[in-house]
Formats: C-alpha cells, sequence, structure tokens
C-alpha cells in the first residue's frame, strides 16, 4: 500500500521490526515530557508539553488493539491498522480524520488525562527551592485508580500492561480513602470545593473494588458513604463540620524547610565552586529536589591533592537510610569518577579525591551530575544540560497547573477531561496556601 498524501491526519506504518506504528503530529522530546501507556497490543504517547489531542501509538499486537482503536483514534484509523498488518515494513497510509484533531472521543480523552496522571506519578517537578509543591501520592494513586477503571477498554491483561489495573492501585493507595471521603462530605456541605470530581472519583473507586472483590473497613465506609450521604467520621457529630485543613488531611507537611546536615567539612583552600546538573531521568522519584540548583559542588586544595565536595537537595519525601545516591564528576570531559552520597539533614552529601593535576585552575571545566546507581535508564553523556529547555518547560507546565488547580471555578467549567486539575493538584495549592475547606 502506498502512502495518500495529506498530512493534517495521522500516518499508520508497517515497521521494519513488524509493528503498526499510528504518528501523530507532535513536538518529540526526552522521556520526561511524554506521557505513556501500556495498553491492549499497544503503547501510548502524548508530549506533555503539546496540544495534540490524539496518542501516537506503536502497535505490537493489531488484532487486541482493535478493541479500543476505533474509540480512541476512529474507524478510519482502526482499518487501515488492520490492513496494514498484512502488508509488507515499509508500507504506510496517511489518514485524514472524518473531524478535526480536537474532536477527541470521550475515551481518548480519560486515557489521555490517565497517561498525564502516571507522568505527575513518576515526573512531577516537586521543588522547595523552586516553589512547587508536591503531589501527595496515595490522592493522586487513588484518582489513577478511578480512571484506570473508567478506562477499561484499553485493557485486557494486567499482567502485561501495568498500568491497567486498578485493583493494585487501589491496594496500594487505599490509606487515602478516608480522608477523600471527609473531603467530599465538607465540600458538599459547603457548597465548595470540586464537589462532582471528588463523587466521581468515589463512584468509580467503590465499583472498582466492588468488581475486583476488595473488602476493608475504609472500603465499606466509602460504600455506606455513598450510599446515605453521610460518611462516618472519627471525629464525631460535630468534626464534619469543622473546617478541613486539607494538608493535614492527607499527611502533608507544610513546614519542611531547607536546613543542611552537619557539613563534610572538606578542608583545605577552595579553588573551584559551581552547579551541577540536575537530570531527573538518573534517579526515581522523590530522591533529588527538581530544582536546576539543586547540585552544587566545591573543590578543594588539600595539600599536594585536589578534593571535590558535592551537596545535592533532598526531596522531602527522599529516604533517609537504606540507599546512597552518587555524583558523576568529569573534569574537562575526561572519564567519570564516582562520589558516593549519603542523606544528611535535607542534603544527599559526599566528598572524594580527584586525580588531577596540582595545576587545576578556577576555569577549569568541571561537570557533575547525580544519580542512583543502578537506575538510570535514559541518560546518555552529554544530554543532561541538553534537557534544561524541556525541564524549564515542565516547571512551567507545573505552575500553570496548580494555578489553574487555585481557581474558585466549578468543575463543570472545563471542557475536555484532561485539561482538569487533579484532586491532589488542588490539595498542593491549598496546603502550601494553608487554606481549609
Amino acid at each position: 500500500m502506498q502512502g495518500t498524501g495529506g498530512g493534517s491526519g495521522v500516518r499508520v506504518t508497517r515497521a521494519e521490526d513488524g509493528t503498526v506504528q499510528i504518528a501523530v503530529p507532535a513536538a518529540t522530546g526526552p522521556a520526561f515530557t511524554q506521557a505513556v501507556l501500556d495498553v491492549a497490543g499497544a503503547v501510548l504517547t502524548w508530549p506533555v508539553l503539546g496540544t495534540t489531542a490524539l496518542p501516537s501509538a506503536e502497535i505490537h499486537d493489531p488484532g487486541r488493539a482493535q478493541q479500543w482503536l476505533w474509540a480512541v483514534h476512529g474507524e478510519r484509523v482502526a482499518a487501515t491498522v488492520h490492513a496494514l498488518a498484512a502488508e509488507p515494513p515499509g508500507a504506510s497510509v496517511d489518514v485524514t480524520p472524518p473531524e478535526p484533531p480536537e474532536s477527541e472521543t470521550a475515551l481518548a480523552g480519560h486515557a489521555a488525562r490517565l497517561a498525564l496522571g502516571h507522568w505527575a506519578a513518576r515526573w512531577w517537578p516537586a521543588s522547595y527551592t523552586d516553589g512547587i509543591p508536591g503531589l501527595e501520592p496515595d490522592l493522586l494513586g487513588m484518582e489513577l485508580a478511578a480512571l484506570t477503571h473508567r478506562c477499561q477498554q484499553l485493557f485486557d491483561d494486567p499482567g502485561d500492561q501495568p498500568d491497567g489495573d486498578p485493583a493494585e492501585l487501589l491496594e496500594t493507595h487505599r490509606a487515602a480513602v478516608d480522608p477523600l471521603v471527609r473531603w467530599w462530605q465538607a465540600a458538599r456541605e459547603s457548597a465548595s470545593g470540586p464537589v462532582r470530581q471528588l463523587e466521581d472519583v468515589l463512584r468509580l473507586i467503590d465499583d472498582a473494588a466492588d468488581c475486583a472483590g476488595l473488602e476493608g473497613d475504609a472500603l465499606r465506609r466509602l460504600r455506606s458513604a455513598l450510599e446515605t450521604g453521610t460518611p462516618h467520621d472519627p471525629l464525631g457529630p460535630h468534626g464534619l463540620r469543622t473546617p478541613l485543613d486539607l494538608g493535614s488531611l492527607f499527611g502533608r507537611h507544610g513546614d519542611y524547610a531547607l536546613t543542611a546536615g552537619e557539613r563534610l567539612g572538606a578542608g583545605g583552600r577552595v579553588i573551584a565552586r559551581g552547579a551541577g546538573t540536575n537530570d531527573w531521568r538518573r534517579y526515581p522519584p522523590g530522591f533529588v529536589d527538581a530544582a536546576e540548583s539543586a547540585v552544587s559542588w566545591t573543590v578543594s586544595a588539600v595539600g599536594a591533592g585536589r578534593r571535590i565536595e558535592v551537596e545535592v537537595v533532598a526531596d522531602i519525601a527522599a529516604p533517609v537510610s537504606g540507599v546512597r545516591l552518587a555524583a558523576e564528576v568529569r573534569v574537562e570531559g575526561g572519564p567519570a569518577t564516582r562520589v558516593s552520597l549519603a542523606r544528611r539533614g535535607d542534603v544527599w552529601a559526599g566528598r572524594a579525591d580527584l586525580d588531577v593535576p596540582a595545576s587545576l585552575s578556577p576555569r577549569t571545566r568541571i561537570e557533575v551530575g547525580v544519580l542512583l546507581p543502578g537506575f538510570d535508564p535514559d541518560s546518555e553523556p552529554g544530554s543532561a544540560a541538553d534537557g534544561r529547555t524541556d525541564r524549564d518547560a515542565v516547571r512551567a507546565l507545573a505552575r500553570h497547573r496548580l494555578a489553574a488547580a487555585a481557581r474558585p471555578a466549578p468543575q463543570d467549567t472545563y471542557t475536555q477531561p484532561s485539561p482538569a486539575p487533579f484532586l491532589a493538584e488542588i490539595v498542593a495549592v491549598a496546603a502550601d496556601a494553608g487554606e481549609d475547606f
């Protein structure tokens, strides 16, 4: 099959590796700018910094993918994928959708929101230094469980689709059930807050738990609250009438402050200092403050030798013990020296001797990055600094979403599911501002 021209729609291609690929015109970028979902027979990708309504897709099982293709990309694309699956590699067709791309289907909209939520769980640029509050993981996890249940048409086997199991999300994040119910009831009584969004999430959670056969006191209280409209309140009959501190309700700590731990005291004469590169791809979420300035280093002359001390601002949720990060130090592009970093107060810190000439000058190019040994799946030498523009764009996106979450607009005013703030974003803003509901 030959290409049919076009350019305003999507291109469907039979790739050399046997997959069928759906390419949607969109900006490309590093992993932290892509929202990804593993679905039946395929992997879907949306650019979080773009405005495309439809995802790109890499389809490894076109038969299984047919269960959702027509509902996400439309019948024309679904039929083209079916036809190209029987064609030799290299065949491609440009498909012009019957409707403009911005008129996404309901399933496509919910899928985009689910993918964005998984992106936020992995890449949200939480930073005390930059003033970007973190997202409460149990609350975000519960909303993802609800969205996953709503998007079950996308999935057919949790065994090879880790994003498609609402039961696992419910089990992992069930600590948020009771606080969610209290927030919903308080919002109803005060006629403020995201009442519809809260009720929608809670009903989806209840249905997902019922379908999975999950039980427990919190889930029983949720079912009772939805049936009667009156939740169990551990504070007694007057507890619900007290304004809610959302930060305390969901266990957020608003008193975090940067207080460096005991300095290592490398000693010697300081001959150079600078900032390193904070490449988010090189460590798991919750380890390092996402600010560009989070990594700093100092080189000192100690006798005839040279010693480097590295400090990295820790995320508020970073583990205190049992794990060590590492700094990777390169002098004038030479071989990397690893510096082990241990948690000391609110920083990761470590030091090591540098095998460099004693004539090292303050103008010597020293590059320092931070990573978790054994992690680091995406980084390539030299790529971290190049990603600063994308990291700045992600920070701008986070601030934009938090500003939207701070507006007192009702949930009904959002025209599509995917732009609406997550409940965890609303709580992050309220907790950061010290607001009550």
